[in-house]
């Protein structure tokens, strides 16, 4: 077998060693990095109505399949795109692809008995001691992924050598897809805690602090928001994104309920996939101090669609600023920058800098 996935950020490394580990006998080839060929390709070939992640992953598919693919992995989500696995495959089968599509996570979330169903009709590694041990660290390694990220965000803004966060993180993301047992991950996490905290940092006394929520695809992968966190923090913001895979993999069934209740009384019901924690962390974030919310969504989605008008409401009774970017296969990066820009500069003229 030659498996592929789509990307996702950075996180096509842990499910690299991942599916690497439970298919020891299969290559294992994610696609190439996202670029804007990728979203031609998925735009092209998508129904009009489906969302920018549905194109994005369509195009991952595609160019994995042109690689010589064989064996497709798909995951979905807590809205629509949780049903789009089926509508991919037709599609790619009606473009007169041949592979085997395994959909692990759908609509109704991760189930890890089909996980193991799927492994072992592919052949794979499906003894429990083993496919468990694989999942764990692939989570612990998500989780310490997200750690640096966060960490990253805060304080790379502040930093005294330019690009010394980029090329610390690089390497720690070298390092991280060679760990194959949690020794080693814990390891990788001693050594680079210790190199993040010992760059030099210069943070302003009135240092400003931007958060980002919305669609989680869209907050996640890069290229889907043009970059706009390394905007950001170009423009000496300090970020904050608490939408991440760790957000994403840890939802219990009671969050929902609680997430209601910290959206109120801008909600009183939840309004599906993302949007009520979009509406529930701008509250708390416009309560706790943060200079400007950013909300980032796909073109169409209707969860953060209908989130608005509460991010309106928080807005206008907080007195904190709230710039909605929308993302399709249209948009243009330059548009984005310059937006980017004047909102900073905004943000910068509020607090007298």
């Amino acid at each position: 077998m030659n498996i592929s996935f789509p990307h996702l950020g950075f996180y096509h490394i842990p499910i690299k060693t991942l599916l690497s580990t439970l298919f020891p006998e299969a290559a294992v080839t994610p696609p190439p990095p996202i670029t804007r060929r990728t979203l031609e390709l998925g735009a092209r070939h998508s129904p009009d109505f489906v969302c920018a992640p549905f194109k994005y992953n369509l195009g991952n598919f595609i160019e994995a399949l042109e690689n010589g693919a064989d064996t497709l992995f798909s995951a979905g989500g807590g809205c629509r795109f949780g049903f789009y696995g089926g509508l991919i495959e037709q599609i790619l089968r009606d473009l007169g692809y041949r592979f085997t599509f395994v959909s692990l996570f759908n609509a109704d979330g991760l189930k890890i008995g089909r996980i193991r169903r799927e492994v072992k009709r592919l052949g794979g590694r499906a003894g429990y001691p083993g496919l468990a041990h694989a999942l764990l660290l692939a989570f612990a390694s998500v989780a310490l992924m997200d750690e640096v990220d966060i960490y990253v965000r805060q304080n790379a803004a502040f930093e005294v050598e330019r690009g010394a966060f980029d090329r610390v993180r690089a390497a720690f993301l070298q390092d991280l897809a060679s760990v194959r047992s949690f020794s080693a991950l814990r390891k990788t996490d001693r050594v680079y805690a210790g190199r993040f905290l010992s760059l030099a940092v210069r943070r302003p006394q009135k240092a400003l602090r931007v958060g980002l929520v919305g669609e989680l695809f869209d907050l996640m992968e890069p290229f889907a928001n043009r970059f706009i966190e390394r905007e950001l923090i170009n423009n000496g913001i300090s970020v904050s994104r608490f939408v991440n895979a760790s957000y994403l993999l840890n939802q219990p069934k009671s969050l929902e309920r609680k997430t209601v209740k910290a959206a109120s009384p801008y909600l009183t019901h939840a309004i599906g996939a993302d949007g009520t924690f979009s509406v529930a962390k701008t509250h708390r974030l416009a309560r706790g101090g943060f200079d400007g919310i950013i909300h980032i969504k796909p073109f169409g989605c209707t969860p953060e669609v209908n989130a608005m008008p509460a991010l309106q409401n928080i807005s206008r009774d907080c007195g904190i600023p709230v710039a909605h970017f929308s993302f399709d296969a249209h948009c243009a990066d330059s548009a984005v920058k310059t937006r980017v820009e004047a909102f900073c500069d905004m943000l910068k003229m509020r607090k007298g800098l």
